[in-house]
């Protein structure tokens, strides 16, 4: 085949101008990235204001020597830990992914085809194009042979375009028909997929109302710190209570570690990063951890047809004819033919085998829009397109082919001619004898997983680059919700601009074709003007930045390495099947998450009545470090984590926070309230008892009325939830009963009297925490 060489001729570039362009930094290797960098990711997960409260209130205990106190600072690394290890995995297994589909480029150097690494292509090169090759390089097409390509990736119009001379191609498109050979004219970060995705490329986080919600918590609970913290110092270092300056200090890191809900914020990664594991199982991978739980808040998805809905080529649907025998023959013949294309590949497993023997044809080619098989006595048989074939129309075989197209189908006339075909023009005397149909090929498990959104009440809009009608039948086809007819799919050539009545129209209708990647950007964004909470899904370079935009990107494994970048989940294996399992995992997540939610912020407000108290009184603050770190594993904590890994099918409700704080500060307030009477009550029965004495029955009053707190959220009670309070039960008496636990590691004194004090107290917190916080929950 003819081409053009490096500077004019057709032997392609000589070794000195690859050299020359090499040294000039004009070749085809791309700085690219999957995700953050491991080192952007430590930071994210490791300098985080959290990590620093914390961090200083840690420094603050060790200086007082009992390093009992210091315990929570564990909570520091764990939590950071989960965060770094899981983004990293999802950062590994993501830059596998997104290895080139074609590692190799044909190119043509000193007049000789050579294979070289894609980044090893210069501009100016000569690239040799064949079916299958994915195009490396933006170029000018300089010989075509019948050369056809797939830019569905790139423009998500399914249709193969035909390439002929001084026509460019397109760096991430696919070669399905035909050869040829193009100039590189973009190479690296200035080719087409590079430019359009150079953008994409920067990494935007997911917005999650769990992190926001308590980030918000952060941020109140920071400005109370700021202001209660100095104070409550001082009140420490004057309280007739605190004999040194240790005792002081322990005080006071003690309420402001109280109010820090530092075990909410383990939780919930721990909840996602389980949540990303299961899913992992089902071939889902979750980039960024609270992606999960948005996905749950997700009331539109927007589909991208192809490689979603579709899987991106064509299948035989039917034939229309009354000669069955001849035109299965026919078609059997045009189905071997040696420069096979989509059309053949499709009617293959409907036509195998056939005896009739081929002598002859002309190929296909776009240009052209039909083929012909010629045979030993049985003629010339044309396949191709209707109004090609037939320019004139007529004949009722004729009128019904365009009743089947504007279904959205895909039809082609088989007709017969007597004599074949001579240099490229149709046979004379040709008559229609069939109408072949094609349908791309649906995906087995789309129209299930578009009837669970529609049940959950989940609205699907379906945008696509390809023809209207074409994406209509397929929503047609699939069951879609909202659409009956392929006609009522809308041609995004006619949507307008402004967003509110962009807004209107996606309000009224469902399915759009002909949309271009902008357009598919301001879809997203009406949608989110109208309140709306957008997942979208997509597999091609062209969908890249409509994927970020949305408030979660899912992205199909097979698609554009550009796509999975920066979707929040890849659907590994491509199956769009998987999307209900993780809606199911991130319902589940927020549910449980929400009800653990209000055992940490109880003990954030009764940390905060405490401290408050001690300031007005002058008190001790009457719980150590290490006792809330008692308290807080045995009724927060563990059994908070044990609620989040529970099952839960609550349909996502809005109002996280406001939820959370109903139930916790009422509650909060009462076990507060509770553990400083029975701080006073103990003084008075007790007044040899001191400080130690309070803190006493302080904690055995937090203990019981906090483990009821649990009993409230964790209701209806059943079989493994009894058991689980059962167990909490135990170990704190075990802990309270064992003087080695007690007084050698959680600093209490435990005496009968002070028992009995703190149980009697704590059941009435009890019963008041029933009163205002049971009806609630429930």
């Amino acid at each position: 085949m003819a081409g053009v060489g490096g500077n004019g001729g057709n032997g392609g570039l000589t070794s000195a101008e690859v050299a020359e362009r090499v040294a000039a930094g004009r070749v085809n290797a791309v700085a690219s990235r999957t995700s953050r960098s491991t080192a952007q990711i430590v930071r994210a997960n490791v300098v985080t204001p959290f990590n620093g409260l914390l961090a200083a209130l840690f420094a603050a205990v060790l200086t007082t020597g009992r390093w009992q106190n210091g315990l929570f600072g564990l909570v520091i690394v764990v939590n950071a830990g989960i965060g770094v290890v899981q983004e990293v995995r999802a950062k590994r297994t993501l830059d596998r992914l997104a290895v080139l589909t074609a590692p190799r480029a044909r190119v043509v150097r000193d007049g000789a085809v050579a294979e070289v690494d894609v980044g090893a292509v210069v501009a100016d090169d000569l690239l040799e194009l064949r079916a299958g090759d994915q195009v490396v390089a933006d170029g000018a097409v300089v010989a075509s042979d019948g050369l056809e390509v797939d830019e569905s990736l790139l423009t998500g119009e399914s249709d193969p375009v035909h390439k002929a001379a001084g026509d460019d191609v397109r760096s991430g498109s696919v070669v399905v028909a035909g050869t040829g050979r193009a100039r590189a004219t973009g190479v690296g970060d200035q080719a087409y997929a590079a430019r359009l995705t150079a953008e994409a490329r920067r990494f935007s986080a997911v917005r999650s109302e769990l992190v926001t919600g308590t980030n918000r918590l952060l941020r109140w609970i920071a400005l109370v710190m700021v202001v209660v913290g100095p104070l409550l110092l001082w009140s420490q270092f004057r309280s007739p209570d605190t004999g040194s300056w240790q005792e002081a200090v322990t005080g006071a890191v003690a309420a402001l570690v109280g109010m820090v809900p530092e075990g909410l914020v383990l939780l919930t990664s721990l909840a996602f990063m389980l949540a990303a594991v299961s899913l992992a199982r089902a071939q889902t991978l979750v980039q960024e951890l609270p992606a999960v739980e948005v996905l749950a808040r997700v009331d539109v998805v927007c589909l991208d047809k192809t490689g979603t809905l579709t899987h991106g080529d064509i299948v035989f649907d039917r034939v229309v004819t009354d000669s069955p025998d001849e035109v299965d023959e026919a078609l059997a013949l045009c189905a071997s033919a040696p420069d096979a294309n989509a059309t053949a590949h499709a009617l293959a497993g409907s036509f195998p085998g056939g005896t009739w023997r081929r002598t002859g044809g002309v190929p296909f080619s776009s240009a052209r829009k039909w083929s012909s098989v010629d045979t030993d006595g049985h003629g010339t048989w044309v396949l191709g397109a209707p109004e090609v074939v037939f320019p004139d129309g007529g004949g009722p075989l004729l009128d019904q082919a365009a009743d089947i197209a504007s279904g959205g189908r895909r039809v082609l006339v088989l007709a017969h001619a007597p004599s074949p075909a001579r240099d490229g023009v149709l046979p004379a005397g040709a008559t229609a004898r069939a109408l072949v149909v094609l349908a791309e090929r649906v995906r087995d498990d789309a129209a299930g997983t578009l009837r669970y959104f529609a049940e959950q009440g989940v609205r699907l809009r379906v945008i696509s680059g390809d023809a209207p009608r074409t994406v209509g039948a397929v929503a047609v086809a699939v069951g879609l919700p909202g659409i009956t007819d392929p006609a009522q799919a809308v041609d995004a050539r006619t949507l307008p601009e402004d967003p509110d009545a962009l807004a209107d129209v996606l309000e009224g209708s469902v399915v759009f074709g002909r949309v271009t990647p902008q357009q598919k950007r301001a879809v997203v964004a009406a949608l989110q003007r109208r309140g709306h909470v957008v997942a979208m899904t997509g597999d091609g370079v062209n969908d890249a930045m409509a994927l970020k935009d949305a408030d979660i990107g899912v992205a199909m494994g097979n698609g554009a390495a550009a796509t999975r970048a920066v979707a929040q989940l890849v659907l590994l294996d491509s199956r769009f099947a998987h999307l209900p399992d993780v809606v199911a995992e991130g319902r589940r997540v927020i549910a449980n998450i929400e009800r653990a939610a209000v055992l940490f912020l109880v003990k954030n407000v009764y940390s905060l009545v405490l401290a408050l108290v001690v300031l007005a009184t002058s008190l001790a603050y009457p719980l150590a470090p290490i006792q809330l770190t008692l308290i807080s594993a045995a009724t927060i904590g563990v059994p908070g984590f044990v609620l989040a890994l529970g099952p839960n099918t609550r349909r996502y409700v809005p109002g996280f926070l406001g939820r959370v704080l109903r139930l916790a500060v009422p509650a909060g307030v009462v076990v507060g309230l509770g553990a400083f009477a029975g701080d006073l009550l103990i003084r008075s029965l007790d007044p040899g008892g001191g400080w130690v004495a309070g803190q006493t029955v302080a904690t055995v009053v937090v203990l019981v009325a906090s483990l009821w707190v649990l009993s409230v959220l964790a209701r209806p009670l059943n079989g493994w939830k009894l058991a689980l309070l059962g167990a909490l039960v135990g170990i704190v008496a075990v802990v309270l009963l064992v003087p080695a636990l007690a007084s050698g590691v959680f600093l209490l004194d435990v005496t009968p009297q002070r028992l009995l004090v703190g149980v009697a107290v704590g059941a009435v917190a009890a019963a008041l925490v029933e009163a205002v916080a049971g009806r609630g929950a429930r």
